[in-house]
């Protein structure tokens, strides 16, 4: 099934996967991330937001739009089925009247996830050594401080858990002035699934997990970007 959709992005002749078509992929692989469906009407938004669970995001789904936010595509903490339904509609007439020319496939609908500690997970292709996964503090940690960790894919455990360890920003993560700690045991299995992902598709080129919300019993990926080798 994840080859499926690799497949049919190679068909449209695109390399970046959509935010829904990486998080299915990654769903399968059994990586925790916050569940995206695609919407192609407000009745169809609503049963999916029933079905998830509120508070809801919408984001507007549409290769032309990569800024969602600047065109008006994105409606946050949407508490119920009447929410959802008018988001839906001022989400794809923001975008039309953005982006005339714009193809609108649909609107992304999601649950909010609570807020968590902050962490990044991420991999590129080095033309040396392959595959090479990273993980650091999320935001301005990474932007900044350039605070994150490296290792060659496939990870084992042990690589896992000084991945974790080595970061600057770790006492971050184990509850840093009365903050709740991570629970580092399920971040060293996230960071597990996802090398064992980059095994299994060799036609991923870069992926990105930002952020992913690290709690005190789990972590779970909000955002996911997949680009696959030309």
């Amino acid at each position: 099934m994840g080859n499926a959709i690799i497949e049919a992005a190679r068909k449209d002749g695109r390399t970046i996967l959509s935010e829904i078509e990486a998080k299915q992929l990654l769903e399968q692989a059994g990586v925790p991330v916050s569940p995206a469906r695609l919407a192609t009407t407000k009745d169809d938004a609503v049963k999916m937001a029933n079905e998830l669970g509120y508070p809801i995001v919408l984001k507007i789904v549409s290769p032309q739009i990569t800024h969602k936010s600047d065109v008006g595509g994105v409606a946050l903490g949407l508490t119920s089925a009447e929410d959802v339904g008018a988001a839906f509609e001022r989400v794809v007439a923001n975008a039309k009247k953005a982006e005339p020319g714009a193809t609108i496939e649909g609107v992304a609908v999601q649950r909010m996830e609570k807020q968590g500690t902050e962490v990044i997970v991420g991999m590129t292709t080095d033309a040396q050594f392959g595959p090479v996964m990273m993980f650091g503090l999320g935001g301005v940690m990474v932007e900044i401080l350039k605070d994150v960790a490296f290792r060659v894919v496939p990870l084992n455990e042990r690589d896992a858990r000084q991945m974790i360890h080595e970061i600057k920003g770790y006492p971050v993560l184990e509850g840093f002035r009365g903050s709740d700690p991570a629970d580092i045991a399920k971040l060293e299995a996230l960071l597990l699934k996802v090398s064992s992902f980059i095994e299994a598709n060799p036609d991923v080129a870069e992926l990105d997990l930002n952020p992913v919300f690290a709690y005190k019993d789990g972590a779970i990926a909000v955002d996911a970007r997949v680009v696959l080798k030309n």
